[in-house]
């Protein structure tokens, strides 16, 4: 974990002004950590600044606010049970730490409001920031079939509460959702990169959901 520890302190020692960086970092990477995952785990996470990091050309002249969205990345599974208020706990668990790290208030009110935009992964059509967050988590989506499919048995084992009856009708709500929408990325690099592939992998998992 020490690219990601190094990464952590990199992003934040611009904007810290007190309390411990690397400690706070050590804490987050714990929660990604936590035994019970499967699919949010640490490679998750990896996944998703990888992503932000290829749509580079589109933060740099999309995005208004490359450290938010970053950051963002970084807290948008840190609390992860299984539940609908995952969002929201990842939110707060994002205001608090980040508040005692010292960042400016405004960063962190946009950081929050970014984590708790993947509840729906919709952003407006203006929300630039939103829209680069949205696009690097969801580009998993556009994996090859093989580690698309390794990833639906990973959430799968996530949900093992959940009858399998019950997990199918939701899960083929959330793909049917996904796939009524004119575009599952909202920026042109998201989309040349992965709808394809996405859309492709979402159509044959829902026909077999059927």
């Amino acid at each position: 974990m020490q690219d990601l520890v190094e990464a952590w302190h990199n992003l934040l020692a611009p904007y810290s002004t007190t309390g411990d960086i690397d400690g706070t970092g050590r804490a987050v990477l714990a929660r990604w950590a936590e035994p019970h995952r499967r699919y949010h785990t640490l490679e998750h996470l990896r996944g998703v600044l990888v992503a932000v990091d290829e749509l580079a050309p589109a933060v740099l002249h999309t995005a208004t606010d490359v450290a938010a969205v970053r950051l963002a990345a970084w807290y948008h599974d840190a609390v992860y049970a299984g539940r609908s208020d995952d969002e929201e706990q990842s939110a707060r668990l994002a205001e608090t730490d980040l508040a005692a790290l010292g960042l400016p208030t405004e960063l962190v009110a946009e950081v929050a409001r970014l984590v708790r935009l993947t509840v729906e992964h919709d952003p407006a059509p203006d929300d630039r920031n939103g829209a680069v967050l949205s696009d690097a988590d969801l580009a998993a989506l556009a994996l090859p079939r093989a580690d698309y499919l390794a990833n639906g048995k990973a959430i799968r084992t996530e949900y093992a509460h959940v009858r399998e009856s019950e997990f199918r009708a939701g899960r083929s709500r959330i793909i049917e959702a996904l796939l009524a929408t004119p575009a599952l990325y909202r920026t042109p690099e998201g989309r040349q990169r992965w709808e394809r592939a996405a859309r492709e992998n979402l159509a044959a998992e829902l026909a077999a959901l059927r």
